[in-house]
């Protein structure tokens, strides 16, 4: 869907700095983001398309200074590729729907999963609801 947008489409509707984050691979400053310290209930939808990225269920207080989940939300909600930038060898993560970047996932987490996702907050929206027909 989402994925056929061209630039001017998304800068039509992001702020610059959601444009370089979201659009562009940028990263937001650690301890700055609207989400890093936010531990209400909800959801993570992703700041352009809107898909559910994340449950508040998965999210923890990784000291990174950026919002840290251990799952995604459900299967194929993220895509992941090799990044090679900054002669660094990390794992991107972006929405599946959109090719919006959200950060990286590392294989350091502390639960059961095993993972890390560090996201950006202006790659996500939280949505404090819950879907439609949920307890």
């Amino acid at each position: 869907m989402s994925k056929e947008k061209d630039d001017n489409y998304w800068r039509e509707r992001l702020t610059p700095e959601e444009f370089r984050v979201c659009r562009e691979g940028g990263t937001e400053r650690p301890f700055s983001g609207e989400y890093w310290a936010t531990f209400e209930d909800g959801q993570y939808r992703c700041r352009c398309c809107g898909e559910v990225l994340f449950d508040s269920e998965s999210k923890f207080e990784s000291g990174c200074g950026w919002p840290s989940f251990d799952a995604e939300a459900s299967g194929g909600a993220i895509e992941e590729r090799p990044d090679h930038s900054f002669g660094m060898q990390r794992t991107e993560i972006l929405c599946a729907n959109c090719g919006c970047h959200l950060g990286h996932v590392f294989p350091d987490g502390p639960t059961d999963t095993g993972l890390r996702y560090c996201v950006n907050s202006l790659s996500v929206k939280l949505d404090p609801g819950r879907e439609e027909g949920a307890d």
